[in-house]
């Protein structure tokens, strides 16, 4: 998917090239907003024995919530504690609870009901973040998301990754895409926000294949995007088979190359909620140049520069 647009954006972002949370969150609040990562102490039908036992390949012990609050500890207390790590370089904010750790749909519905609403009741919570997979939208968990949505805004994260059924098959995902459509069009019919998971450099995948689900989701009425590096982690099914079966990983130049061309591909409205990660550096086996998160944002922002690019510039109706 290519055009001739050579002209500037049509709309202003800030000082980036492309529609960030940052920038949406300062339009529709007037400030920054801080994400607080909670740990609701749900599990997984990928590790529970429903679909599988191990995960997903790429997955840690902490179910991509390495950074979340203990599940030891309430909700309010999480809260709490994730407000004081931030103190220190913020005073007065806004803070959205992010249910990050594992699968956040995924549990008997008074426990959701439960969790959801002791964060909603927080006075410092503006609005929920929920990260789930597509195969765990029930209808009473999406009733009761609509009857929460309705007291602060709700966001759901799901976690496509890929939309190619060899790769998913290959990573564990354990749905098939037409179920991430499904849910994109439940949720959607709520009026609930989606931001879609997609990981950069997964294994054997070309660019032109990661770039096909940049197209996929172009044509989908989503909202929002995260883009992140493939990680290898230690003590993952995928580290085993990396130390097995090395295959090659992308360079920090060719990952430029990727996220250039995939935001000037990506539909302007769509809000890039994260451009690049950083895994625990404890658990990060490789590639060892995403541990320094800010030297790739400012390496991607001078790519964009220099490369007169922007989101948009090739997205084609």
């Amino acid at each position: 998917m290519q055009s001739n647009n050579t002209s500037k954006p049509c709309t202003s972002w800030g000082n980036k090239p492309y529609h960030s949370l940052d920038y949406e969150n300062k339009k529709q609040y007037g400030q920054k907003v801080y994400k607080l990562s909670l740990n609701a102490g749900l599990t997984c039908p990928n590790r529970d024995g429903t679909i599988d036992k191990r995960g997903c390949i790429f997955c840690s012990e902490g179910g991509s919530g390495d950074f979340a609050g203990s599940s030891l500890c309430s909700i309010t207390e999480q809260i709490k504690s994730q407000q004081a790590l931030l103190s220190s370089k913020v005073r007065s904010c806004l803070y959205i609870g992010y249910f990050q750790a594992f699968t956040n749909t995924y549990g008997q519905i008074s426990t959701l009901k439960a969790i959801y609403h002791e964060a909603l009741a927080h006075k410092d919570i503006i609005g929920l973040s929920v990260a789930t997979r597509p195969d765990c939208l029930s209808e009473e968990v999406l009733a009761l998301l609509k009857e929460c949505n309705q007291k602060k805004p709700i966001t759901i994260e799901l976690g496509l990754q890929t939309i190619h059924e060899e790769t998913a098959t290959f990573i564990r995902r354990g749905y098939p895409l037409s179920c991430f459509a499904d849910a994109v069009r439940k949720l959607n019919a709520l009026q609930i926000p989606i931001v879609v998971h997609l990981i950069v450099g997964l294994p054997f995948e070309t660019k032109e294949m990661f770039l096909a689900s940049i197209d996929y989701l172009n044509y989908l009425p989503i909202q929002g995007i995260k883009l992140s590096m493939l990680h290898i982690l230690k003590g993952t099914d995928l580290h085993t088979f990396y130390e097995q079966s090395p295959f090659p990983l992308l360079s920090q130049e060719e990952y430029m190359d990727y996220i250039t061309c995939a935001i000037r591909r990506l539909r302007p409205d769509i809000v890039i909620h994260r451009i690049t990660g950083d895994g625990p550096k404890a658990l990060l086996v490789a590639p060892l140049w995403t541990s320094n998160k800010k030297n790739v944002l400012n390496q991607l922002h001078h790519h964009f520069k220099i490369t007169n690019s922007y989101q948009g510039m090739d997205y084609i109706p």
